[in-house]
């Protein structure tokens, strides 16, 4: 059996409850075994000791939506990559995004199964996955790589093994291809209820696939267990459509309108912000190559994104932090917290919607997302309080140690 024992820290518990001085954290094996006050806690005297100077203890932060391979690249780079290059080029992806202390991700669409066992077989380093495979998107939307041109250049390859086409119409379509993502592998399924910036033939607003559609689609998850299902939903309509039909999650949710977040508080639909990824289309727009049609987009919905993320925070949707890396860079994570405060959070529910309340999303949270006992040792160390920080967990340099299911995957105490 092994013991760990964390001292000398400030204690954030991922619940809300203020951060405590005075603690300890002990982990035996890969459980919590306590968190409390250190005066009520005998040493055994085989505890290997970890001195976190001063520094913050927190549970392993979790990432609801990101691309785990990949990495927006200009479309030349992407013509003259080898098919499996891919593979490897997301073992760093998966790596950073541990080193910057995201233990925990929902994979939006790109991974696959082998991926995911990959890392929980420990044959490459990388946070506990959960997976949608593919999303599921209508002839000519969001997720359609068939350019005006009529060639087909998708951001990630798609109708290999392992990986089925996304495209599908009518509810007969969207039932089979539902089927398809699951006998692939997939924890979650993954839909394109609008438009999207990235995308060449159509705008955030448009909506994607009927209220019947969804149903089917929700029904079809249904069926297995109660998988979820989140969608990827920017404009007004198909945000309350997808909602309508029982989807669990919203993503990026850039047109919500007070409805909306009237029918999310109903019927407790999850908001994933992504508040980074517009701001990262900008700032990498000529680096990265991104059509102009992306940044034109863009720049129209960033400042309507930020509003509708208050108009929900205000009105008491939960909120679950994502920020669609690979449209940006692996273990940049962290910079979301930043600008959900900036646009009206509290800098503590930034921190629960990275924790409890992601850990919730992902219907881990009976393992994850808090300090408690019994609860899988995921964990991070910072040497700010990020609360009266936040700003400063975007350099991953104050994420001093990183803990995942017991393991040390990082420490430069």
């Amino acid at each position: 059996m092994t013991k760990t024992l964390i001292q000398n820290a400030l204690v954030i518990d991922g619940t809300g409850a203020a951060p405590k001085e005075g603690q300890v954290v002990v982990v035996e094996n890969n459980k919590i075994a306590y968190v409390g006050p250190s005066e009520n806690y005998e040493k055994q005297g085989d505890e290997q000791v970890v001195d976190a100077k001063g520094g913050t203890v927190l549970p392993g932060l979790i990432d609801t939506h990101v691309h785990m391979m990949m990495e927006y690249s200009p479309l030349s780079q992407r013509l003259t990559t080898p098919f499996s290059y891919m593979y490897y080029q997301a073992q760093e992806y998966l790596n950073n995004t541990v080193q910057a202390g995201v233990t925990t991700v929902r994979d939006a669409l790109g991974t696959d199964l082998g991926v995911k066992q990959a890392v929980d077989n420990g044959l490459i380093t990388g946070p506990r996955l959960q997976i949608s495979v593919n999303a599921l998107t209508i002839t000519g939307g969001h997720g359609d790589g068939t350019q005006l041109n009529g060639d087909v250049i998708d951001i990630l390859p798609s109708g290999h093994r392992g990986m089925p086409d996304g495209r599908c119409d009518g509810v007969a379509e969207v039932r089979k291809k539902t089927r398809e993502m699951l006998r692939a592998g997939a924890d979650v399924i993954k839909v394109h209820a609008t438009g999207g910036v990235l995308s060449p033939t159509d705008h955030p607003e448009f909506t994607q696939f009927s209220l019947e559609e969804l149903e089917a689609i929700v029904e079809e998850a249904n069926f297995r267990k109660g998988v979820k299902v989140m969608a990827h939903a920017q404009g007004a309509e198909g945000i309350k459509n997808a909602v309508k039909a029982g989807i669990h999650s919203i993503e990026h949710g850039i047109f919500i309108d007070d409805e909306a977040a009237d029918l999310m508080v109903e019927n407790g639909t999850y908001l994933v912000p992504t508040l980074l990824a517009p701001v990262s289309v900008l700032e990498t727009a000529d680096e990265k190559g991104m059509p102009q049609s992306a940044v034109d987009k863009t720049e129209e919905v960033i400042e309507q994104h930020k509003i509708s993320f208050k108009r929900a925070y205000d009105k008491g949707v939960k909120i679950a932090m994502g920020t669609d890396a690979g449209v940006m860079k692996h273990g940049t994570n962290l910079r979301e917290l930043a600008l959900m405060r900036d646009a009206g959070m509290d800098p503590m529910d930034t921190i629960v919607s990275t924790t409890k309340t992601a850990a919730e999303c992902l219907g881990w949270d009976e393992q994850l997302g808090t300090l408690e006992e019994g609860k899988l040792a995921d964990l991070v160390i910072t040497n700010v309080n990020p609360v009266e920080d936040l700003d400063a967990l975007a350099n991953n340099d104050n994420v001093q140690y990183v803990m995942k299911d017991g393991k040390v995957e990082k420490n430069q105490l």
